[in-house]
């Protein structure tokens, strides 16, 4: 899920960025800080999107450089248990696909593709179902639900499991298909009843 956050920082802001204006030094400080790094409270750091604040400087003896109690606001990506989302297969390997989650990439495996037996077939490069016969390759958009999560300092460490077993989740012409499944099963249920 993305949140904006308003976070609370001192900033040292060093004698050769004094001829800036202060508001654009501080900002690019903080970009240079945050941005592109993973926080394991607030998840990736995606951008500063400004500085609303900016307190009294301070100097520390010792230290030419000038200290800036600020307030900014930063655009961060978590990924929350139970969310779904949808996403690209962006690779299809023997123990699953690996969907894109913007900043992050999160996992669906085998077991978690669909409630159906699923090998990859290596001659067409994608996931196919046993009984179902669905498939997923790379480039497929899907509904996956996030079920775990394991965040770690480092965006590659940093591990997300997905699903697509859930009925309403997967390629949106596997839910056509089992409404339609559905829909036989009930007319023929209605019909055995009327005889």
């Amino acid at each position: 899920m993305y949140k904006v956050h308003t976070i609370l920082d001192s900033v040292r802001v060093p004698p050769e960025m004094f001829t800036m204006k202060r508001e654009n030094a501080i900002l690019q400080i903080l970009r240079e800080k945050y941005e592109r790094k993973m926080d394991t409270d607030l998840g990736v750091v995606l951008s500063i999107q400004g500085v609303r604040d900016i307190g009294g400087g301070y100097v520390v003896p010792g230290d030419g450089a000038a200290y800036y109690d600020t307030h900014f606001d930063m655009l961060s990506y978590f990924p929350d248990i139970n969310e779904v989302v949808e996403s690209e297969a962006t690779e299809v390997v023997e123990f699953g696909a690996f969907l894109s989650l913007g900043p992050l990439e999160g996992l669906v495996h085998l077991s978690q593709v669909t409630d159906d037996i699923v090998r990859l077939d290596r001659k067409t490069a994608q996931l196919t179902g046993k009984n179902t016969k669905r498939a997923l390759k790379k480039g497929d958009t899907v509904k996956a639900r996030i079920i775990t999560v394991s965040m770690k300092p480092t965006i590659l460490e940093t591990k997300v499991g997905l699903s697509m077993r859930t009925p309403g989740l997967g390629k949106e012409d596997w839910n056509k298909e089992t409404k339609g499944a559905k829909g036989r099963a009930e007319k023929a249920a209605a019909k055995k009843e009327k005889k």
